[in-house]
């Protein structure tokens, strides 16, 4: 069994910075790619960036060179340090794994989410 836990949202003024975390745990033979995404209220889930355990990266247009993503040396933990946040940016902001089990089968797993919220 797989659990994904994030940790680091939170309330922050229009061109603050949060850095959000999220750790994989359980038993996993690898995890293939790591994502970000966010759900606004009334808007579509979107994929904010993600990053593969080759370390090629991907973000969407609206936070390309404010956010960067990142992978921690355990390589089961991934990173998104947001800076030069605006109130567009508030949202349920969840982790994404696709991890390969024991069995070498890929799977998807979703972490429960951490809400940034940018207001002043």
């Amino acid at each position: 069994q797989v659990e994904l836990v994030e940790s680091g949202g939170g309330l922050v003024q229009p061109g603050g910075s949060l850095r959000l975390s999220c750790a994989a745990s359980g038993s996993m033979f690898s995890i293939a790619t790591m994502a970000w995404y966010r759900q606004a209220p009334g808007k579509q889930r979107e994929l904010v960036a993600s990053i593969t355990s080759g370390g090629s990266t991907n973000y969407a247009y609206s936070v390309k060179g404010r956010f960067t993503i990142s992978r921690g040396d355990a390589k089961n933990t991934v990173y998104l340090q947001m800076n030069s946040l605006k109130p567009e940016d508030t949202a349920v902001y969840h982790c994404n794994a696709d991890i390969r089990g024991l069995d070498l089968r890929l799977r998807d797993y979703w972490g429960q989410g951490t809400q940034v919220t940018v207001s002043s």
